[in-house]
């Protein structure tokens, strides 16, 4: 048996590996989906404001520290920076990182860079060319409705579309430009396998090669799907990772 911790990504919450889940225990596995700090309709009395890139990695250390075994630690897009953070807190603990459709990026890096850290800056890049809503506080950023479908779920069902649509959620601002502190004694010796998905209009294609290709993992794995698999393409999912 294998404990699998899915980490998810920005605006969602554990509710989006709801058919991953018990696929996973089908099999025999153990699959605890959470929900990060910031993400859900009032779990965590914490203000966007106040959530950074490490209030996400010690949230999953918590939940790290309860289990007696190495796991594989799953992170989807934004949650990405999630299991990469944790895995430098928490390298004995994660037998393998799987980063599905995920951001992955260096040390000293963030992912949305911004040119400085004034507040003009930070709005500019949070704004991305109009994709976002950011607050007057800088702490929260709502995706554009209208782009949402094309982005996350073009190869939905309408179904899976509505409910996951409704689900979604302001996300705090400042994981995206939070800087990622790794090194190679911690996250640099934790296993890494990437699963790209080739009709991700989120994360495209040539971004998350560009990433795997920069960072090295052991092992590319494909899908032949848009941003969220968990909901269009499950049974797929769960083969890959059942293979990890």
């Amino acid at each position: 048996m294998t404990t699998f911790v899915l980490v998810h990504g920005a605006s969602h919450g554990s509710w989006c590996w709801d058919k991953v889940v018990p696929l996973l225990e089908a099999q025999g596995h153990q699959a605890i989906a959470i929900d990060l700090p910031g993400n859900t309709y009032g779990e965590f009395d914490i203000p966007h404001s106040e959530i950074t890139l490490d209030t996400y990695a010690e949230h999953v250390c918590k939940v790290l520290d309860r289990i007696d075994e190495p796991v594989v630690l799953v992170g989807h897009s934004l949650g990405g920076l999630t299991i990469t953070q944790t895995a430098e807190y928490r390298p004995d603990m994660i037998r393998t990182l799987v980063y599905l459709t995920a951001v992955l990026i260096t040390s000293g890096e963030s992912f949305i860079p911004v040119a400085s850290r004034d507040a003009e800056s930070i709005r500019k890049a949070l704004y991305r060319e109009g994709r976002n809503t950011v607050s007057d506080d800088l702490g929260t950023v709502i995706y554009d409705e209208t782009g949402v479908r094309n982005l996350f779920f073009n190869d939905c069902f309408d179904d899976d579309f509505t409910w996951a649509n409704s689900m979604l959620v302001p996300q705090p601002s400042s994981p995206y430009i939070d800087l990622m502190q790794t090194t190679e004694e911690n996250f640099g010796r934790v296993p890494r396998v990437f699963i790209e998905c080739l009709k991700d209009q989120a994360l495209s294609p040539e971004l998350q090669k560009g990433m795997y290709t920069k960072l090295p993992c052991q092992r590319i794995m494909t899908l032949d799907t848009g941003h969220s698999p968990f909901l269009s393409a499950p049974e797929a999912l769960v083969a890959h990772l059942v293979s990890v």
